[in-house]
């Protein structure tokens, strides 16, 4: 395996569309929301060794979630986990993570990955990771991977692509044209009509130096104020200048701040499985259903005239549900939410009312 392939988990969001099973405290990457046995985290960090030496993974969180980081990734070397004090959105953390790869190995080669989706056919991710490390390495590229969309999806980023690059017989990449982030339904299906836009995925793969120069010409004001970090990091000094650069640091997404400028954005068109696990329908279409269209996590869930819906309940509560079409219901430590699944939308509408009304311990 190459020791210049480095690989950063983005573990830092809250999750609040997954109420009430995922919280502020305990957000859905560090959750089993498929009943696997493995959090999301734990898939993500074990699919990503694939790829990457365990010793070079990042994974950058919120610091309050240090302990459940360190729990649940007993393998990941404790100083790979960079904490932030505040959320700022994608590209400072990944700014802040990548020039600290840069002082480790200005020559690694960086997967950047959420810590929640779901990848299905891990051993075809792993074949497109490889690939899209491969150019990168070889070229000043920077590289998101595409999903081919299989319906016009309004939740979703689109990346449209024109001319290919051969890459061999091992594969393609495709010029990036232009982004657009959660269209209207009509031109959705504009996109899917057309054949030549993709998913936006979220998942990115660059070198080292690639990434920071554009930074450095694209989001130069988040690059200034963490390249001064480059003689204090991984001294005692860092958490407290780490603390004041996200203070001044704007909240911006590596879309919006580089990936939608940048002139040398590839893209490679793949099908392995993914969702960005965003909503309770998109967990609903990825688990397994049973004859009437349900899925039920719960050993004791009982169910009459009810079809379409998902139902999480802890292991040892009995439930008895009759008469629901395309419900939500989800109960987790005494809270309990039954939801139309058209209406999840309103979701973070219920979690502020609750907040309002209830106190923060419920949210």
């Amino acid at each position: 395996m190459n020791k210049n392939n480095y690989c950063v988990i983005m573990a830092g969001g809250v999750g609040a569309r997954f109420w009430p099973l995922s919280r502020t405290n305990h957000p859905k990457q560090f959750i089993d929301i498929l009943g696997t046995g493995e959090t999301l985290i734990q898939q993500t960090f074990r699919r990503l060794t694939a790829s990457c030496p365990p010793e070079n993974i990042y994974v950058v969180t919120h610091e309050n979630y240090r302990n459940l980081v360190l729990k649940q990734l007993p393998d990941v070397d404790p100083s790979k986990v960079l904490y932030e004090p505040v959320r700022r959105n994608t590209a400072p953390c990944i700014a802040y993570a990548c020039h600290k790869i840069a002082v480790e190995n200005p020559a690694a080669n960086i997967v950047v990955a959420p810590s929640d989706h779901i990848i299905l056919r891990e051993d075809v991710f792993t074949s497109v990771i490889n690939l899209a490390l491969g150019a990168s390495e070889k070229n000043d590229w920077l590289i998101t991977l595409g999903i081919t969309p299989s319906r016009p999806d309004t939740g979703y980023g689109y990346i449209q692509f024109n001319d290919s690059v051969s890459l061999g017989p091992e594969g393609r990449l495709n010029k990036v044209i232009t982004f657009t982030e959660k269209p209207q339904y009509d031109l959705a299906v504009k996109f899917l009509q057309s054949g030549d836009f993709l998913w936006n995925s979220g998942i990115f793969i660059w070198s080292v130096k690639s990434i920071l120069q554009a930074f450095e010409k694209h989001l130069p004001e988040v690059d200034s104020l963490f390249r001064e970090g480059i003689k204090i990091y991984g001294t005692p000094a860092e958490k407290e200048f780490v603390n004041k650069a996200y203070t001044l640091c704007k909240s911006i997404s590596i879309d919006y701040g580089v990936m939608e400028k940048a002139d040398n954005v590839y893209v490679v068109a793949a099908d392995f499985g993914w969702s960005d696990l965003g909503t309770w329908s998109s967990l609903y279409d990825a688990r397994q259903k049973n004859e009437h269209g349900n899925s039920i996590q719960g050993a004791n869930v009982l169910t009459w005239e009810t079809q379409n819906s998902i139902i999480l309940m802890p292991g040892d509560k009995v439930a008895v549900i009759d008469g629901l079409n395309d419900y939500i219901v989800a109960e987790d430590d005494n809270l309990l939410l039954i939801c139309r699944r058209g209406d999840e939308q309103r979701i973070r509408e219920f979690v502020e009312t609750v907040k309002i009304e209830k106190g923060d311990k419920f949210v």
